[in-house]
């Protein structure tokens, strides 16, 4: 005989595991409002928000470059930035 706990405690681990992989694949898109001076390393803004870039920060520049007043979207694993991107001027709000 099946425990009557178990189809519901399933549904709840799924439930958890796409609501998570929801949020992981979630990026952030934005206006390029300012970024470092020199390369790519260190604060930019985009949409209002501050992200801190590091050296093992990707710059994908695909969609153009990442000047002030291109789209972007920040790619974040917890608090570390792992990609900014440009992206089509369409994808910002």
């Amino acid at each position: 005989m099946m425990n009557p706990r178990i189809p519901a405690m399933t549904l709840a681990c799924c439930a958890l595991a796409v609501s998570l992989g929801a949020v992981a694949d979630d990026d952030f898109y934005g206006t390029v409002e300012s970024r470092p001076a020199d390369g790519s390393v260190g604060e930019w803004v985009i949409g209002g928000r501050t992200f801190a870039a590091t050296a093992a920060t990707k710059i994908d520049t695909d969609d153009g470059p990442l000047d002030v007043g291109a789209c972007a979207s920040v790619d974040k694993e917890g608090e570390r930035v792992e990609e900014i991107e440009s992206e089509p001027a369409g994808k910002c709000p």
